[in-house]
């Protein structure tokens, strides 16, 4: 057992003990050492001012991606390489070409926010070579800038890709074998790390196995994979929280798989990593990835913490729900396997005993011919938190009556549900605007949805109805009943 992390920090390898397992990164590159260049905004994911790159070895080489270094862990950058905007310039002094990029399209004033800016355009740079303008926005999602506004922001994007200079200026280029060297050396230390301040841990399992071990011995303990939820409970609650374990460098909860059934998606999986299969085995599930935070906050928020932490406004369970997944539970004696909407027993309860921990998610592929659509309503297009989120997935049978209908809503009650009163009605009748439009109201049989800051109840209540009249435009296929419906509202 070890006592210390290890990873490399810009061009420095570090062995790193004596951390609480909520000190975030953020507070040890300003505090402890002196890189200020990252700031502190909003201390929960949102701005972007403090995006730094961590890199990572997978199947595919080492790979960089933008994150938020206010809400990420010390604990879960074991076998990581950590890139700040010190580490840009060159040996001389030289600005980096993103770098150089902002200051010759005017994309900074107050400055606060452009080494975030800079990190992201850089991670963007170093894996796409060739963006398009929705690539750089997308790149940028995470970050909030009060000043220039984006538009010399994107312009400094596409001159810095048109305009590419030799790999070897760039550091990451330049020295990515021997980074993939070290990190490698890191990784073949196989043992359990357990690092202790004060009396708070945390700890690092080896493996799967180590980790359910563990979990067996703390059943108390918190679970972090990506942060995006628990490191809100640190910054914003300021929870202290004993022991941690950390495991978003678990490999084997970290494959998506598809085949014929279906995907399997590992919990350690992010969304960055969900997304190319999910778009393309089933794309409205791929666009609702695309709507969840900035890119930032895809790189390490994980779909089974989306689902382990219980949360009613989660966005990925209710689609999960309306697709029938199945949710595999794993404790140190074995596994079991339990319908996705079982897990959610009520409002902070779930079906899930102390040592057991969320394993994977299998989604049943859709069948041909089927209807699935997914929307996700908030107050902005990228909005971290969703007022409500409502999936359908239909199926007609040769005479257009509804042979299988499923409806789930987040946001609408205490836990993701299907809305079983809608669905009951709808089954076996013909899918037509005059069904539809008669059983709008039972969505009020279904939920009793809140009013808090995202949304008051009378709206949840009627925008859940409105969408099951858009899936119904969206699925007709009939002129005709399209055009009914037009003169009906008419």
């Amino acid at each position: 057992m070890s006592e210390a992390i290890r990873f490399i920090l810009n061009g420095e390898e570090v062995t790193l003990g004596n951390f609480g397992p909520t000190e975030t990164l953020l507070d040890y590159l300003r505090l402890r050492r002196r890189l200020t260049g990252t700031k502190e905004g909003c201390a929960e994911g949102d701005c972007g001012a403090c995006t730094v790159l961590v890199g990572r070895l997978t199947e595919q080489g080492l790979r960089y991606e933008s994150v938020n270094a206010c809400i990420r862990f010390l604990g879960s950058l074991h076998g990581t390489h950590v890139v700040t905007v010190e580490h840009l310039a060159g040996r001389d002094g030289e600005l980096h070409p993103v770098q150089q990029a902002m200051v010759d399209c005017h994309g900074s004033q107050c400055g606060f926010c452009t080494p975030g800016f800079v990190m992201s355009l850089y991670g963007l740079w170093l894996s796409n070579g060739e963006p398009t303008r929705a690539d750089i926005e997308s790149a940028l999602q995470g970050n909030l800038c009060r000043c220039t506004g984006y538009e010399p922001i994107v312009k400094a994007a596409e001159q810095v890709s048109r305009n590419r200079p030799s790999s070897l200026f760039d550091p990451l280029e330049r020295d990515r074998i021997q980074i993939m060297a070290k990190l490698w050396s890191i990784h073949a230390e196989v043992d359990t790390i357990v690092v202790e301040k004060d009396g708070a841990r945390s700890i690092v399992p080896a493996s799967a196995a180590a980790f359910a071990d563990i979990l067996a011995e703390e059943p108390e303990a918190t679970i972090v994979a990506g942060a995006t939820d628990v490191g809100l409970w640190v910054t914003k609650q300021m929870r202290q929280l004993d022991p941690v374990i950390f495991i978003n460098h678990l490999t084997e909860l970290q494959s998506v798989t598809a085949d014929e059934t279906g995907i399997t998606i590992g919990a350690g999986v992010s969304y960055t990593q969900a997304f190319d299969v999910l778009s393309d085995e089933i794309p409205p599930f791929g666009r609702l990835i695309d709507r969840i935070g900035g890119q930032q906050v895809r790189n390490m928020g994980t779909i089974g913490g989306n689902i382990a932490n219980g949360s009613p406004i989660g966005d990925t369970p209710p689609p999960l729900i309306a697709l029938g997944a199945e949710l595999t539970l794993r404790t140190h004696a074995g596994r079991r396997t339990i319908p996705l909407e079982d897990y959610f027993i009520a409002y902070g309860k779930q079906d899930r005993l102390p040592i057991e921990f969320v394993e994977k998610v299998f989604v049943p592929r859709p069948v041909e011919g089927s209807h699935f659509a997914v929307y996700k309503i908030s107050k902005r297009h990228d909005e971290d938190i969703s007022a409500l989120c409502g999936a359908f997935h239909l199926t007609l049978d040769g005479d257009g009556k509804v042979a299988k209908i499923r409806i789930a809503f987040g946001g609408m009650a205490a836990t993701p549900k299907r809305a079983k009163h809608v669905e009951e009605a709808l089954f076996g009748h013909p899918w037509s605007w005059g069904v539809v439009s008669a059983v709008r109201d039972l969505f009020d049989e279904d939920y009793a949805p809140l009013t808090d800051w995202r949304a008051s109840a009378e709206y949840r209540s009627l925008t859940a109805k409105n969408l099951l009249t858009r899936f119904f435009l969206e699925t007709a296929g009939q002129s005709q009943e399209l055009r009914r419906f037009e003169l009906e509202e008419a």
